[in-house]
């Protein structure tokens, strides 16, 4: 999943969709030349960059002229459902995981099983690009989410950083709210997340799934005993106030406690490390998830940074999954992408291009090689409505620690008002 918040709207992709029996994708110029379209968010950094790797896509083959269609990630998939609606979806596609079931369930993708070389990427990384046994997706690269931590900032606040292959939620609890008093209230032991992927590391510590199915997995108690955390952490001051809390919430990394330096910890996908670490000048580290006490696994999992697709109605489904191919394998295009994607999902192209990747990418990759025989297997694409799910968590989470609404009324309510989203 991207560091980005903001959802496409379930509904404006379902009418989208019904709309949908074909796409126009590229065309070809009056000299005879193949054009394709390749849709993808980001900034200027990340544009740069992708142009670079067209380009020497384009040189390799001169008969392919790729044209690049850049989005921000709060417009991106509101762009591109206009688009699949008005039958004018780009050629090559970027999606994220909880968006892939809802293009392949309404017949948007072309299937790139033997169309794209896979055979040094994770079977189990791959799989995560599949739908109904069917590889409607290539991962990009892969990252996980975990526990940063300064541990600078632990110890001018006269704490001790965490042995993370041990450490409880009990013990996050109390590491923040000591980091909090330590410093006089100048650092905060922690700011809150509700990202889904962190309640699914912790359900996965109870032996349960955040999702069955199109259904929601949980029990309410483990949900209530999710918010638990969230609470207590208020409640000793290890984290923010909830109204400052809700203000930092839609921050970007710039704004936020780790990035100013005025917060010890904080929960993010690993990718966006090295963002943090620019952000805030200072060394920081990655670390397991705490864990329920007796836990017979710690729940972490590597999740595609995003996922390249084809139109299923392209008019050059061999040239779109040619240039799939390329920003997946090729290596000199791994040496311009780097880790911008995630760390690369080929492991050959991970390799050639290690020498190359900033501090903060290497010590992202030695992470996820120290903890990689702990993961769990990557989860399947999650059911249609998944997307809206981190919306949802922080509005029940909210109405909890403003005091508008008890943990038990806001696990049941939760869970029925997911349920009819994810029924559709």
């Amino acid at each position: 999943m991207s560091s980005g918040k903001k959802i496409w709207s379930t509904a404006l992709l379902a009418t989208a969709m019904l709309a949908v029996t074909a796409a126009c994708g590229g065309g070809e110029s009056a000299d005879g030349e193949i054009k394709l379209r390749f849709s993808y968010w980001g900034g200027d950094a990340r544009q740069k960059m992708t142009e670079a790797a067209i380009a020497k896509f384009e040189a390799k083959n001169p008969a392919i002229d790729v044209e690049g269609e850049v989005s921000d990630f709060p417009s991106y998939y509101e762009r591109l459902s206009t688009q699949v609606a008005g039958r004018d979806a780009p050629d090559v596609m970027t999606l994220e995981i909880r968006g892939l079931r809802e293009y392949a369930e309404r017949g948007t993708l072309a299937e790139l099983a033997s169309k794209v070389d896979t055979s040094d990427i994770d079977g189990k990384v791959l799989a995560t690009g599949a739908v109904g046994g069917k590889q409607y997706a290539i991962p990009t690269g892969v990252n996980a989410f975990s526990m940063v931590i300064n541990p600078a900032l632990v110890q001018s606040a006269k704490a001790t950083p965490p042995d993370d292959s041990s450490w409880t939620w009990e013990d996050f609890v109390e590491l923040s709210s000591k980091v909090t008093a330590g410093s006089g209230g100048k650092i905060t032991g922690t700011q809150l997340s509700w990202n889904p992927a962190y309640l699914q590391i912790y359900a996965a510590q109870k032996g349960e799934q955040l999702y069955n199915g199109n259904k929601i997995g949980l029990s309410p108690q483990t949900i209530k005993d999710w918010l638990a955390i969230t609470q207590n952490l208020i409640k000793t001051e290890g984290a923010p106030a909830a109204a400052k809390t809700a203000e930092l919430y839609d921050a970007g990394i710039e704004q936020t406690l780790i990035g100013t330096n005025t917060g010890a910890t904080t929960m993010m996908w690993s990718n966006v490390l090295g963002a943090a670490v620019k952000a805030s000048g200072q060394n920081l580290e990655l670390l397991r998830m705490p864990k329920i006490e007796g836990a017979r696994t710690g729940g972490m999992f590597l999740q595609p940074a995003m996922l390249y697709t084809a139109s299923s109605g392209s008019q050059h489904a061999a040239e779109a999954a040619k240039f799939i191919d390329f920003m997946i394998n090729d290596a000199e295009a791994g040496q311009i992408i780097l880790s911008d994607r995630g760390l690369p999902a080929n492991a050959k192209v991970l390799a050639a291009v290690s020498a190359k990747l900033p501090a903060a990418d290497l010590k992202t990759m030695a992470f996820v090689n120290k903890v990689r025989g702990e993961l769990t297997d990557p989860p399947a694409a999650p059911p249609k409505g998944s997307s809206a799910m981190e919306d949802l968590l922080r509005r029940y989470a909210e109405e909890v620690i403003f005091n508008r609404m008890t943990p038990d009324e806001a696990a049941q309510k939760f869970i029925t008002e997911a349920n009819a989203l994810l029924a559709g």
